[in-house]
């Protein structure tokens, strides 16, 4: 399956991604996926054969410095700050200001979907991975007209240095109203995720929902249960995804 190439605009900078469709006439229920920090993202094959596979068109949006997307990197931003910056707490806020200001390529992104005659736009999900799950849950406190959030591992990587962060994301899961899915298997870098922003999923209760798998990949490290857990674990999570989702979408 080969993805389409487009293109689309953020606050004045051309952005790009890859485009993939179910068979059929459509509109489609359509999952915006967010990409992790990593400077080449790809168009994410496999989880495309996956929500195609499911009826859904399956959209990666590369965010400002990543993969064709002209702008600066935000890890290189990051790193650059910190040479300079000797206050931790500094560090942290500026990683913020960085994630919020990356979540306005998101809104462009979701605009552009909306625009476009093959997806139903009453069947909207956002979904994504470690920085790209601190996008979906950022996306989640402002709604946009997404039904439905499923968040791999958000800040997993960061959760230990970044107090202001994790308060950031609590805010941020507080304020949505639509249901979020938060997903983690037992050997990422962190559980912090699920064990606080899992307790606050449970308060608001169902369709909300918080899991933490078992360890995924044969050598059970952290690369394994972080990323490859997200992009290649869709049959140890997929079922559960798809009920959340399904359930989320019921008009």
């Amino acid at each position: 399956m080969q993805p389409e190439t487009v293109s689309f605009g953020s606050e004045g900078a051309t952005l790009h991604g890859f485009l993939f469709k179910p068979q059929g006439q459509g509109p489609f229920p359509t999952l915006l996926y967010n990409h992790g920090s990593e400077k080449m993202p790809g168009s994410f094959p496999t989880l495309a054969k996956f929500w195609t596979g499911q009826g859904f068109v399956f959209f990666v949006p590369h965010r400002r410095g990543h993969g064709r997307s002209a702008g600066d990197y935000i890890v290189d931003l990051q790193k650059q700050y910190r040479e300079k910056e000797s206050d931790p707490a500094a560090s942290q806020k500026h990683d913020i200001e960085l994630h919020e200001h990356a979540n306005a390529d998101v809104t462009a992104a979701l605009a552009w979907l909306k625009q476009q005659p093959f997806v139903n736009t009453n069947k909207l999900v956002v979904g994504g991975i470690s920085y790209g799950g601190i996008q979906t849950l950022l996306t989640a406190e402002k709604g946009l007209g997404a039904k439905a959030f499923v968040a791999f591992a958000p800040a997993a990587m960061s959760w230990a240095g970044n107090p202001l962060l994790r308060q950031r994301l609590l805010d941020a899961v507080k304020r949505a109203k639509e249901p979020i899915f938060l997903l983690q298997a037992e050997n990422d870098y962190n559980l912090g995720p699920s064990q606080l922003l899992g307790k606050e999923l449970e308060r608001k209760g169902k369709p909300n929902r918080v899991k933490v798998y078992s360890a995924f990949g044969e050598q059970e490290d952290h690369r394994s249960g972080h990323g490859a857990f997200a992009v290649r674990g869709s049959n140890v999570w997929g079922s559960d995804v798809i009920l959340f989702v399904t359930e989320a979408l019921k008009e």
